[in-house]
């Protein structure tokens, strides 16, 4: 069982409320989203495990059960190629849960035309394997989001 927290501060929408059909439609694997806080902020490690993969705009960790948890920062931020968005750790680092991965700007985002709205996606699960999914609400950086089954 893995518990996933929230690598950002913000509101919980879910992934339906995502304004893109490739995370609304959960094609990448089920789990909610965030609207972050509008302040530069650091988006942490939501578990403890390796960096498989890294961007400015989004990055996976795998833990240790090689459950592997996307978080995106952003819609479409992908296209500010890396602007705005500062890396703290590197690719096949191992990171602890809470750990800084990524610091950037929502409202910056938003300025530039692109939703700040994060992802935060449980690669190739099903959605029964999600439990205590939180899709509404406050939630501070560390929160639970959902646990892995």
């Amino acid at each position: 069982m893995t518990t996933v927290m929230s690598p950002l501060a913000g509101r919980a929408i879910g992934l339906a409320a995502v304004p893109d059909p490739v995370f609304s439609g959960a094609m990448v694997g089920p789990g909610t989203a965030i609207d972050p806080v509008r302040e530069p902020s650091e988006a942490v490690a939501p578990v403890d495990g390796v960096i498989v993969s890294l961007h400015p705009h989004a990055f996976v960790v795998v833990d240790e059960t090689g459950h592997g948890v996307l978080t995106h920062l952003g819609i479409d931020t992908v296209q500010l190629n890396g602007q705005g968005f500062e890396l703290l750790v590197n690719k096949g680092d191992t990171v602890t849960r809470g750990q800084s991965v990524v610091r950037w700007d929502p409202a910056a985002v938003e300025a530039a035309g692109k939703s700040p709205v994060c992802p935060v996606v449980a690669l190739e699960a099903t959605a029964e394997a999600l439990a205590e999914l939180r899709e509404d609400g406050d939630v501070k950086s560390g929160d639970t989001l959902f646990v892995w089954k």
